[in-house]
């Protein structure tokens, strides 16, 4: 198909208002975060710092004391918990979901279609209607204040069930069915065949568990109470409480919590594209 010259410079200008409406805003996040404390609040506001200064990320980051007493805006040892919870929430999630979803598409067992529906059908339902219930039996279970609480509720995630299984759907049974006459166990398929072919598709849903535990908010907002557990979204809303007129340091605050995960989906984008469009599974 050949695509008119007119038609082509159309679609790569839609393209580039596309790129620069998407990168503008994280741009201009990072610029600010150079500025010096108040250049942001002038009218009109600055698009680049008439002054480069890295004091933003040294008040946010540096351990400073007063009086003997040390104080810290506690983001470092937020940062580590992100990354403990999201990192723990990723490999449990990613043992749980990818076998499940092996075997809702290749294993024949009682009540699979039954508890598939209902799988389905639960994904209507918004997940802020079982946070109270789900929060009394944590209580009860004494979860409550900890790790286990944070991370308990994703493992098993539909959506991944679901992914997982639309993407093994795609490997032929014949091929599975002459491993088994060659006496492999299930176990042996699923381990040698099933998850080399899965592999994009898996780093694909790692991908996605851990954006979603790192950026999660509102369920750790419930569940943790001691500051020194926040992860990164909770620590950030805490200082956005006391320095709200900031914006420089808020900025720079949103920087740490983005450039990571940033930087790791760049890296596992070849991954993360080819999961998405189910190239690497073939009939």
């Amino acid at each position: 198909m050949v695509v008119r010259p007119a038609r082509a410079l159309v679609m790569n200008a839609v393209a580039v208002l596309l790129t620069v409406a998407t990168v503008a805003p994280l741009l201009w996040m990072v610029l600010v975060s150079f500025m010096p404390r108040g250049a942001s609040s002038a009218f009109p506001p600055p698009l680049w710092p008439v002054r480069w200064t890295w004091e933003n990320y040294h008040e946010l980051l540096a351990r400073r004391e007063y009086d003997g007493v040390f104080f810290d805006y506690r983001i470092v040892p937020a940062l580590l918990n992100s990354l403990f919870v999201a990192g723990v929430s990723t490999l449990l999630g990613l043992l749980l979901t990818v076998p499940a979803g092996y075997a809702f598409a290749k294993l024949r067992f009682r009540g699979r279609e039954r508890l598939l529906q209902l799988l389905i059908a639960s994904l209507v339902v918004p997940g802020q209607v079982a946070m109270l219930p789900l929060f009394l039996i944590f209580k009860e279970l004494g979860l409550v204040n900890s790790y286990a609480g944070v991370i308990l509720p994703s493992l098993a995630g539909i959506f991944a069930i679901l992914f997982v299984r639309q993407a093994t759907l795609s490997i032929p049974d014949e091929m599975l069915d002459a491993a088994r006459l060659d006496g492999a166990s299930e176990g042996r398929i699923f381990v040698s065949i099933v998850l080399p072919l899965l592999a994009p598709v898996t780093v694909t849903l790692a991908l996605f568990m851990f954006l979603g535990s790192w950026n999660d908010f509102l369920w750790p907002l419930i569940v943790l109470a001691d500051q020194h557990l926040y992860t990164l979204p909770v620590a950030v809303a805490a200082i956005s409480r006391e320095h709200a007129a900031d914006g420089e340091l808020m900025m720079a605050a949103a920087v740490v919590t983005t450039m990571p995960v940033l930087l790791l989906f760049l890296a596992l984008q070849r991954y993360y594209m080819t999961g998405l469009l189910g190239g690497s599974v073939k009939g």
